[in-house]
């Protein structure tokens, strides 16, 4: 049985606990916090409990997200640390830019401390989630890795490449969804309806995902599979690389990180 505090049940918390509600069911007690409460009445049934004390979480709790705005970390682990055990929980945020180290300091304790940065595809239990840790409590990276995977797929690197996982699987929903985007607008351009080429292209695009995933091959080797000579395939490809298709979408991520930085 995982009991686990959500503290800050807005959008990402939200998700994250019906996402595992989802999958784990009666494997998973839940206590959820909001200052608003009514906003979270609906997730409140047997295995989730919602509170505004968020004092009562940790102490319902072995495994605390802390799930609030980055302003409002310092001021919750203010409250909550007089009742943080060590041999107890584990503390995992998913605030965008605060590092363990201020965690630590400002929690006051030596518990194991978790940076998460999941995407948006949450929500459907389809996140690139990255983790990373503060010091040396490797012993439970299996048990954080385990917990998000329930939430997509969870990959654990250096806390340098935080900032860099953000714009690479958060910032990134977004250029994906600007690419189908264009190629919906394209697809209408040669005589699709908009719903036609919206499905075709979404499906397109999670098979592209799925032959990289099932294969393991390098995308330029599915690509040769697709480009004969003389085709239509090679020409479109050709025709987006003069106009910069590649180099802007790099030119985006690059300059995505340096505005994180």
């Amino acid at each position: 049985m995982i009991k686990l505090a959500v503290i800050g049940a807005g959008n990402l918390g939200q998700a994250i606990i019906k996402g595992l509600h989802a999958k784990l069911g009666s494997d998973c007690s839940i206590i959820a916090t909001r200052n608003q409460i009514e906003k979270i009445q609906y997730l409140s049934c047997d295995q989730i409990e919602i509170t505004v004390d968020n004092i009562k979480a940790v102490q319902q709790s072995d495994l605390i997200i802390i799930a609030v705005k980055p302003f409002k970390v310092a001021s919750i682990l203010e409250q909550i640390k007089p009742h943080l055990q060590t041999n107890r929980h584990i503390l995992v945020s998913v605030a965008t830019g605060i590092t363990t180290q201020q965690i630590a300091e400002w929690s006051n304790t030596n518990i194991p401390i978790y940076r998460a940065m999941p995407n948006t595809a949450i929500e459907i239990c389809e996140s690139v989630t990255c983790l990373s840790r503060h010091s040396s409590h490797s012993k439970f990276d299996s048990e954080i890795e385990d917990l998000f995977n329930h939430l997509g797929q969870s990959i654990l690197i250096p806390e340098d490449l935080m900032d860099a996982a953000t714009v690479l699987g958060a910032c990134g929903i977004a250029y994906v969804l600007r690419f189908i985007r264009a190629m919906i607008q394209g697809g209408i351009e040669i005589g699709f309806d908009a719903r036609t080429a919206a499905n075709i292209c979404e499906q397109t695009v999670r098979g592209a995902a799925g032959l990289l995933i099932e294969n393991g091959l390098h995308p330029e080797q599915e690509i040769d599979k697709v480009t004969t000579p003389k085709g239509c395939t090679i020409r479109g490809l050709n025709e987006m690389e003069h106009q910069g298709f590649s180099s802007s979408l790099i030119k985006g991520i690059i300059s995505s990180f340096e505005k994180i930085q």
